[in-house]
């Protein structure tokens, strides 16, 4: 099953599926407060970014699945954008933060995608990937299941994603989040 239409069922009872982020978790990761815009990119509901929203000027939810962003209106979100992570429909620079929790993995070209990221990124600011650590066996047990249900999921290394993002001259660092993801954190050099 296309990831799609598998994220288009799941869009109307996703946050009843997934629990809640822990709202501070990603202030450190993302350097917050910040002012500016945060696009939550692949962000569905917006659930992960939904306690972000005093720590940064504005956020946009951009996500290829209708349905998903459809819950993410319904529970208030202002700002949402339908397109495909490898073409985004913003002018370069656009975001100071940009917010990829679980989702690259699921984005079918993934070098293609992470370009993209970095060319809306503002100068001098931060891109967080936030994927499962596929180097632990339970995440590789996430990703046969994934294959098993025909997602066609792509899960790389810690240090592919680094690489992947280690593009125009942003510097990347890579961290653990503790709970069995990594976090890939590139800052867009200034201008």
């Amino acid at each position: 099953m296309p990831n799609n239409i598998l994220f288009d069922l799941l869009g109307p009872l996703y946050d009843r599926i997934f629990r809640q982020p822990e709202p501070d978790r990603l202030d450190d990761p993302l350097r917050l407060p910040a002012e500016g815009w945060l696009l939550d990119l692949g962000g569905g509901t917006g659930r992960s970014s939904d306690g972000l929203q005093t720590k940064i000027g504005r956020r946009l939810v951009c996500d290829l699945s209708f349905p998903m962003l459809a819950s993410g209106r319904a529970k208030g979100i202002r700002h949402l954008v339908q397109a495909s992570a490898t073409d985004l429909p913003f002018a370069p620079g656009t975001f100071e933060r940009i917010l990829v929790v679980d989702a690259l993995h699921h984005m079918p070209d993934q070098h293609a995608t992470t370009n993209e990221m970095l060319r809306v990124l503002a100068a001098g600011g931060r891109l967080l990937i936030e994927e499962p650590d596929i180097r632990l066996f339970a995440v590789k047990l996430i990703a046969l299941m994934e294959t098993v249900l025909l997602m066609k999921s792509h899960f790389h290394t810690p240090d592919e994603i680094r690489a992947m993002a280690a593009v125009k001259g942003a510097a990347v660092a890579v961290q653990s989040d503790g709970r069995g993801s990594v976090w890939v954190m590139a800052d867009k050099a200034p201008k």
